[in-house]
């Protein structure tokens, strides 16, 4: 698992900047990104904070330092003396990578599974595989790497990684010494 990425709200209509030891803020002028930055040291993640009240952490390796996390950047607000309230807590997305330790034949993949995937290694050196069920993103590269995006629970990359597993090992680069 590499990042959970969750949405909430909290019951406020304006957002502050502040800067401490085990906290560090910054505002971004409207102009540029219409939310303030808010980062904590641990769990290690960073808030976007809306002005409607919406909130989007990153960076939390489990669902359960994502929910700490939440609740920890709703404390701050209300500590800055803003009527916090956490709620309508919801895992947007879900980020898990993988090696297959061995490498692939992408060109043979995009063209086997031309549905599912693209392949245009001039713009990105990555497959992008889109898998219907579940309904996952994969990044597949030469090297055997893999990242799984697009998950609402962790069972879901799990289930994606047992799905595109025997279509990577057809598709295994022959090594040649």
């Amino acid at each position: 698992m590499q990042n959970t990425i969750p949405r909430y709200a909290w019951d406020a209509s304006d957002s502050a900047a502040v800067s401490g030891s085990n906290l560090l803020v910054y505002k971004i002028t409207p102009q540029r990104f219409a939310a303030v930055i808010m980062r904590i040291r641990e769990p290690k993640t960073t808030a976007l904070i809306f002005a409607s009240g919406k909130m989007v952490c990153t960076g939390a390796k489990s669902e359960q330092q994502s929910k700490l996390a939440a609740r920890k950047y709703a404390r701050i607000i209300q500590k800055l003396g803003f009527p916090a309230k956490f709620k309508d807590f919801k895992i947007q997305n879900i980020v898990g990578s993988c090696d297959v330790k061995f490498p692939i034949r992408l060109e043979g993949l995009a063209y086997s599974h031309g549905a599912f995937s693209s392949y245009e290694p001039e713009l990105f050196p990555g497959l992008i595989y889109r898998m219907k069920q579940p309904k996952i993103v994969l990044l597949i590269f030469v090297s055997g790497k893999i990242v799984i995006t697009g998950a609402k629970v962790r069972d879901e990359t799990y289930t994606a990684f047992e799905n595109i597993y025997p279509v990577l090992t057809e598709f295994r680069k022959n090594q040649q010494w």
